[in-house]
């Protein structure tokens, strides 16, 4: 069996503030308030690289927390 990035996904979205993700119809939402307007990011429930560039945009990308 392999390991697919929708877990580490729910656990990243887990892990903030200000983050739902949603399952709904082979698709993953994940919605993240940052900047005054929230965002919504799509890909495949399968789609590991489309997820694995979701999990690199919140953890150390354009939708980062900030350290204080």
């Amino acid at each position: 069996m392999i390991m697919k990035q929708l877990g580490n996904l729910a656990i990243v979205c887990a892990q903030r503030e200000n983050t739902l993700l949603m399952v709904q119809h082979g698709q993953v939402k994940v919605v993240t308030y940052r900047h005054g307007g929230y965002i919504t990011l799509h890909a495949g429930w399968d789609d590991d690289d489309a997820i694995s560039a979701i999990i690199r945009d919140i953890n150390f990308g354009r939708f980062a927390e900030k350290a204080a």
